[in-house]
């Protein structure tokens, strides 16, 4: 028994097979996707928008804020813990870029007090003082806040009355 083939026949089989392969391949594989932004919580990062940005939608603003800079920079601040995705868009609509944040701990030098289940947060950099962060017991979150909102109205009014408005 012998074997025949076309010329050329015995070697198209392969390449066709190999061409649709690597054509499944890059139309199913999902497209690599960036690493996330990391944002501790309370800070801020700059990032190059792309360029022809002209709007930004972000997924949920209680995670992370995004204001957009005079240059193509943005601003991206971490509010609250988790991770969204922002989304940039041209003018007519058409997808720039997608990108996930994550906002993560905050950063330096941080000690957590844990009273039963109440936490309490402390800055220390280099004493230590209350800092208010989210999932620190009510009583001492409202008492932190109030005292700092208190400081802040004192520090504009005294302003206020230096510059003789």
């Amino acid at each position: 028994m012998t074997a025949s083939c076309a010329p050329g026949r015995a070697n198209a089989s392969p390449r066709r097979w190999l061409s649709a392969t690597l054509l499944f391949i890059a139309i199913a594989a999902p497209a690599a996707a960036a690493e996330p932004i990391l944002v501790p919580i309370d800070d801020a990062k700059l990032l190059q928008l792309p360029e022809r940005a002209a709007t930004v939608v972000v997924g949920n603003p209680l995670i992370a804020d995004l204001s957009i800079q005079p240059g193509g920079l943005a601003v991206i601040t971490g509010k609250g813990y988790g991770a969204t995705n922002f989304i940039v868009l041209d003018r007519a609509g058409v997808v720039l870029s997608e990108q996930t944040v994550e906002v993560t701990l905050p950063s330096g030098k941080i000690v957590v007090v844990y009273r039963g289940a109440d936490r309490e947060t402390y800055s220390c950099t280099p004493d230590c003082s209350r800092r208010i962060t989210l999932g620190d017991g009510n009583e001492y979150f409202d008492k932190t806040l109030a005292q700092t909102a208190n400081r802040d109205a004192q520090a504009t009014a005294a302003g206020s009355k230096a510059s003789g408005h």
